[in-house]
């Protein structure tokens, strides 16, 4: 049986204030995470819902830039294409350009996935980074501060798509997985992994991912065919930032635009 996790989803009117919700729970949970050890060590998605939260929290206008604590910071990536740096596809590449060229973050505290590598070795080097650089021994994995996922209307999440080989994973931190839907390989963080975060969210916009939403949250268990069933943190709490195309298959979020359910 799953893992029984809260799930809290809050709901926004538009992307503005979606992103904008974002870049708060970045900073809260970040600045948290520095209180409480010294450093916060942060793993991100690609695509183009994550882009507007990297400029909000890099825009010189905002307070985010300044609040931010960068020099405690490490940034890890959820997930690669197997593309160069400067691939217009790269995760890397639109990170950089929306945050990471405009914000104080040391380059030695930015682990990115080499996607010009072949598939295993970008797997292999990336794992190996993440165990040096946390001094995992054994079969000790990592716990990262803040995670953040998006989905695909297909219900994916990080490179775990349905029916591939990834899902299955369960010792790794990093593998290649081959995607035949897209005719390609990606690289990947396990959803063991995951689901170690200490705060692990969703960031999710647009109609089309109302259906595979709900079939998410509410339909029956089937990773298989929806790999985003398979994050339930360990610490069995999960959060949802939305818009309300998104939420709209949902139940009704209260007077406060936020939501709960148990699954």
């Amino acid at each position: 049986m799953p893992r029984r996790v809260e799930v809290e989803y809050r709901v926004y009117d538009g992307s503005q204030a979606l992103s904008r919700a974002a870049a708060e729970h970045f900073l809260a949970t970040t600045q948290a995470a520095v209180r409480a050890q010294g450093v916060a060590r942060v793993a991100i998605s690609g695509g183009n819902t994550p882009r507007p939260v990297f400029e909000l929290l890099a825009d010189p206008a905002e307070k985010f830039v300044s609040a931010m604590p960068w020099p405690q910071m490490e940034i890890y990536w959820v997930d690669e294409r197997m593309v160069p740096p400067d691939n217009k596809d790269s995760n890397y590449r639109m990170t950089r350009e929306a945050m990471l060229d405009k914000v104080p973050l040391p380059p030695e505290r930015i682990f990115r996935i080499e996607g010009e590598l072949a598939p295993e070795q970008s797997a292999a080097r990336y794992e190996s980074a993440i165990r040096n650089n946390l001094r995992l021994e054994g079969a000790q994995g990592p716990r990262f501060d803040v995670l953040a996922l998006g989905m695909g209307d297909d219900g994916h999440t990080a490179s775990l798509f349905p029916h591939t080989d990834a899902i299955n994973e369960m010792i790794r931190i990093a593998v290649a997985n081959h995607v035949p839907q897209k005719d390609t390989w990606r690289v990947t963080l396990t959803w063991p992994v995951i689901n170690e975060a200490n705060s692990v969210f969703f960031l999710i916009a647009g109609r089309d991912k109302a259906q595979p939403l709900h079939d998410v949250l509410l339909g029956k268990y089937d990773p298989e065919t929806l790999p985003s069933q398979l994050i339930r943190p360990s610490n069995g709490k999960l959060l949802f930032l939305l818009d309300r195309e998104a939420a709209s298959l949902l139940p009704p979020p209260g007077a406060n635009g936020a939501g709960r359910l148990e699954i």
